[in-house]
């Protein structure tokens, strides 16, 4: 009987305890990541969140104004080279807002109250509208931090336009459901993208860090497109240098993902056209001209910025795990059929 007496009081202490620990834990912060949403944790993580945020900007700092690295035969380094090593993180694209609902603000965050919304007097005009979801969020465009150039107005049709702001309104993303996204998407993520060049194979890669974890071929070596090109998710690219500018040209892209995060809604008959220039080391300037007579009336081009992670490298990541994704994909309903087979 004493025996089960004293049982009983240890492990009242230990819930005890662990309840005590429990509520002492500081609420978990609002996200202000990129695009998926993961509890903070208690003060302490936070702190030192924080304080490592603060080293990166520190150490982002002592790269301002450094050259582009090159190569020993004297080509612009796309990635990484032997004296500095890290990844690319993308900002927007350099869109106009021209939606009709304003974006959720896990499609925007960080965003300023009042900057996303309607459009003000249609796509490109001034006022809130013009930046609009996008004006400092990822991959919305507008005058964002990682603007190049004024934004381009989207020439949408009718449906492209509705399906846009569809998804706004509910962000059922295949990409955060772990599904390949190929284009520009790639630079749209919170760990980024690694651009690898092998001269001598004469083939270059883009890998994804976070999601899907897959990677993007590009042949340089002077082949054209097939003529039957099966759709895919990454589509086919080929690419060549023109002076310090690296041109990727890719076709075959199937409908089963975004190109972006929600503006910019695509069909089979996209042609996608990127030149990247590396400015300096941590500044690679990102051209996209979009191409698709299936969505848009004419073809349109939005200049944008890369923003050199510096010190980052691939690492193992499980997209199913702890994934929060599913937290934010409710959208304007209370919500999420997963049900259906159709991918949005």
């Amino acid at each position: 009987m004493k025996l089960a007496l004293i049982r009983f009081l240890i492990v009242s202490s230990a819930v005890v305890v662990a309840v005590a620990t429990l509520r002492a834990q500081a609420p978990p912060a609002p996200n202000t990541g990129v695009q998926v949403a993961v509890p903070q944790g208690n003060a302490a993580d936070q702190n030192a969140a924080t304080a490592r945020q603060r080293q990166q900007q520190a150490e982002r700092a002592k790269l301002a104004n450094q050259p582009a690295p090159r190569t020993p035969d004297g080509r612009i380094a796309l990635g990484s080279s032997g004296a500095v090593k890290g990844v690319w993180v993308g900002g927007n694209l350099g869109f106009c807002n021209s939606n009709t609902v304003a974006a959720p603000g896990s499609l925007t965050p960080g965003a300023a109250a009042g900057r996303g919304g309607a459009r003000a007097g249609g796509p490109g005009a001034g006022g809130p509208g013009a930046g609009g979801p996008g004006a400092g969020g990822p991959g919305a465009g507008g005058r964002g931090a990682a603007a190049a150039a004024p934004c381009t107005p989207v020439p949408y049709m009718a449906w492209t336009l509705a399906v846009s702001d569809d998804r706004r309104r509910n962000e059922l993303e295949p990409h955060t459901r772990c599904k390949p996204s190929g284009g520009p998407r790639q630079w749209l993520t919170p760990y980024g993208a690694e651009f690898v060049e092998f001269p001598e194979q004469r083939v270059a890669y883009i890998f994804d860090i976070g999601g899907p974890h897959t990677y993007r071929t590009i042949f340089m070596d002077g082949r054209t497109h097939p003529r039957d090109v099966k759709p895919s998710y990454y589509g086919h690219s080929i690419g060549w240098w023109e002076g310090d500018t690296f041109v990727v040209d890719t076709v075959g892209f199937n409908e089963g993902f975004w190109i972006d995060r929600g503006q910019i809604p695509h069909t089979e008959k996209l042609h996608l056209l990127e030149k990247y220039t590396r400015t300096a080391l941590d500044t690679m300037r990102y051209e996209l001209t979009v191409d698709d007579p299936g969505a848009y009336t004419k073809p349109f081009t939005g200049i944008s910025n890369l923003r050199w992670e510096n010190g980052t490298e691939l690492f193992e990541y499980v997209c199913q795990q702890a994934n929060y994704a599913h937290n934010l994909m409710v959208g304007a309903g209370t919500s999420v059929d997963r049900t259906t087979l159709v991918v949005p």
